[in-house]
């Protein structure tokens, strides 16, 4: 399943130089891992009631070209790999009007406890969703 969502680059999100700022990318980037777990059935803030919160543990960014303000984007977010453990999301942000690419991304998650705990391993809730979209899509 490949999430996709659309924005517009604002005032706030760019620099001095009138270009995105490169942290704005990852605003982006968690809104479209948000959407993706929304589109699969899971709400995180239900998550989190639940004890179950997805951290960042690993994140690579490839910036390609800058966004720049009012250009429309598109944040396509689909499951790169899932080890049991954790999860990795690749992610692409992209102008909708020409289609260059601006960033690509990796980033993968980990399931933790309310406290801070890791698991040892996905909770089976969301294991086999990362499973099931993994050989959809494989």
């Amino acid at each position: 399943m490949k999430n996709i969502i659309e924005s517009k680059v604002y005032y706030a999100d760019t620099d001095a130089y009138g270009v995105v700022w490169h942290g704005s990318y990852l605003k982006w980037l968690e809104q479209g891992r948000v959407e993706w777990c929304e589109q699969a059935g899971h709400n995180l803030c239900e998550l989190s009631d639940n004890g179950i919160v997805l951290p960042v543990v690993n994140l690579n960014v490839k910036y390609k070209t800058s966004a720049r303000l009012n250009d429309k984007i598109i944040v396509e977010t689909e499951i790169e790999k899932f080890n049991g453990l954790s999860v990795t999301f690749k992610q692409k942000i992209l102008s909708k009007d020409t289609g260059k690419t601006f960033i690509k991304a990796s980033v993968e998650v980990v399931a933790i406890d309310n406290d801070g705990k890791l698991y040892r391993r996905m909770p089976e809730i969301l294991a086999n969703v990362f499973k099931t979209e993994l050989l959809k899509d494989g």
